[in-house]
């Protein structure tokens, strides 16, 4: 049984990192990781990330508040 939940975030600001990802996220419950996904020549963000969850239900409490949502002045998509 699955205890965690990953969600894929979309539409990243190249100004949103690690941190400003999981200060989003933690408002609706604990957050067990949140992933900037990095460009490796660069190492600048590609755009996209993942936000894990402890609980299904936060997860999905998440996607509902925060798919469309503004995050650093980039509209971004939330889905597992």
């Amino acid at each position: 049984r699955e205890l965690s939940k990953k969600l894929f975030v979309g539409g990243l600001a190249g100004a949103t990192d690690e941190a400003s990802l999981l200060n989003a996220f933690q408002q609706f419950g604990p957050v067990a990781e949140a992933k900037v996904i990095l460009d490796r020549e660069s190492g600048r963000s590609r755009g996209f990330g993942f936000v894990t969850y402890e609980s299904d239900a936060d997860a999905d409490t998440a996607i509902k508040e925060l798919d469309g949502a503004d995050l650093d002045g980039r509209s971004i998509r939330v889905n597992e």
